[in-house]
């Protein structure tokens, strides 16, 4: 989302290479240039203001490190002035000391608060924690089966309450979250997730409900969950909501979107309160804590190659990965039905893109992001159903695979004889690249940093 955020800084970052000094001119037209980047990406004015004023204060001040370039200074120096916006370290999540901890999320309608109940149960699932949902969400129609649905996808507890012949109001939202709480404790159930009503809009109704559920439950953390898309809508939202609640944290929502990034980078200042969680999409598993030097770097196109690591090591299997290495480098080659695990395991990273977007944009790396929208995500499928198509004895032997044996694997698979072809083509030039690697020091070097030999290398290859 900070795409076009990141090619205005770059270009701001340019205009000072070549430059032997930093001095007041030629910082006050890089700081220009950022200036109106930010505020294209919908950052609060205020923000942008005292963010510009800290820059060029250390930007010509003594802070420079005169061992830099011009160009170099002002990239740590926005940095570093972007680290302490957002926050330096990853906010922590608070647990209750005796539980089940209580998390009570808000925010406006439609803003995506049930979804991120569920995705923050699972979350806490993954850590081995025993969280139960409950919506006390009993206005919207459908609000509550919305959450059930939810909960079952991830195998969370959920208690549901009855609210039959009983009017709607907030005797009823009351006497639910009190009974949520009650069977947590009996369930064994260590956190509790309460999903609000929301409004269209901030009303007097919506903040004397959140009050009372406040004063009742004494909840650990009161987190907003805002769409990023929303912008400034989202800041002010938040910044209304803190004043009323006093907010613990906010979350959010739809931040692998075209979104301008104006609200991650507001709204912890505005409201003084962490972003603690961003969704990235639509699964159930599409939701990760957030950490401000990450964030950074992705900003200014350094990347985020630690996320990108721990992404692997989550969803690939690393027993696989290693055995193909060792086989396509130190043994007697991978065969096709390797190649095809292998496919499978680089899909588990998502698509191309988002790879990609972990990548930084400078340097060797220039131009990839841009070349990986080229991609045909749809290759993946095409390759699996080709080797699909073949017999066990061809997967494990491609060199018998005749003329008449490609037709039959292409009409087989939907494809072509020529995709066919081309993916034997591709095949045999990387089991002749790994063997070449083989055959050097690489080999065991690679088998030395854990991730298999498919984990980053081929994979634009194959994906042409």
């Amino acid at each position: 989302m900070f795409e076009n955020l990141t090619e205005k800084l770059q270009r701001a970052f340019k205009n000072l290479r070549g430059q032997g000094t930093l001095t007041e001119e030629n910082i006050q037209e890089a700081l220009r240039e950022i200036r109106v980047a930010l505020l294209e990406a919908d950052v609060n004015l205020n923000v942008v203001r005292e963010l510009i004023e800290h820059i060029r204060e250390k930007a010509v001040g003594t802070e420079v490190l005169t061992a830099l370039s011009p160009s170099e200074q002002v990239v740590k120096i926005v940095r570093d002035e972007l680290a302490a916006l957002l926050g330096k370290d990853t906010a922590r999540f608070r647990f209750a000391s005796q539980p089940p901890t209580v998390i009570l999320m808000a925010g406006l309608q439609g803003s995506g608060k049930t979804t991120t109940s569920g995705k923050l149960a699972g979350w806490l699932k993954k850590g081995g924690h025993r969280p139960m949902l409950v919506s006390v969400d009993v206005y919207r129609p459908a609000a509550r089966e919305q959450l059930k649905v939810v909960a079952k996808s991830i195998e969370a507890r959920l208690y549901e309450g009855k609210v039959d012949g009983e009017a709607a109001g907030t005797p009823l939202v009351e006497r639910l979250a009190k009974e949520a709480r009650r069977e947590s404790v009996i369930m064994g159930c260590d956190t509790l997730i309460v999903d609000t009503a929301g409004r269209l809009h901030i009303d007097e109704l919506l903040m004397e409900e959140m009050e009372r559920l406040k004063k009742l439950l004494n909840p650990q953390e009161i987190l907003f969950v805002a769409d990023a898309m929303t912008g400034q809508d989202a800041v002010n939202s938040a910044q209304d909501f803190h004043k009323r609640l006093g907010l613990t944290g906010v979350v959010l929502t739809k931040m692998d979107g075209d979104a301008r990034g104006g609200a991650a980078l507001s709204i912890r200042h505005v409201t003084g309160q962490p972003i603690k969680f961003i969704g990235v999409g639509e699964k159930p598993d599409a939701f990760e804590p957030f950490h401000p030097d990450r964030i950074v770097g992705r900003i200014l196109g350094m990347g985020d190659m630690l996320s990108l690591i721990e992404k692997a090591e989550e969803k690939l299997d690393r027993k696989k990965s290693e055995e193909f290495a060792k086989k396509a480098l130190l043994g007697d080659g991978f065969t096709l039905e390797d190649f095809r695990d292998q496919l499978k395991q680089i899909k588990k990273l998502g698509s191309m893109e988002s790879i990609m977007k972990m990548l930084p944009s400078v340097g060797p790396f220039a131009g990839l992001q841009q070349a990986s929208k080229q991609v045909d995500e749809k290759q993946f499928v095409r390759l699996e159903a080709i080797i699909n198509s073949m017999t066990p004895r061809e997967r494990r032997n491609h060199e018998i695979i005749s003329g008449s044996r490609r037709k039959r694997i292409a009409a087989g698979s939907g494809t072509t004889v020529q995709d066919v072809n081309q993916l034997l083509r591709q095949y045999s030039q990387m089991a002749k690249m790994f063997r070449q690697m083989g055959k050097g020091g690489l080999a065991r070097q690679m088998m030395r940093g854990g991730l298999g030999a498919m984990g980053m290398g081929g994979r634009q290859k194959f994906g042409r």
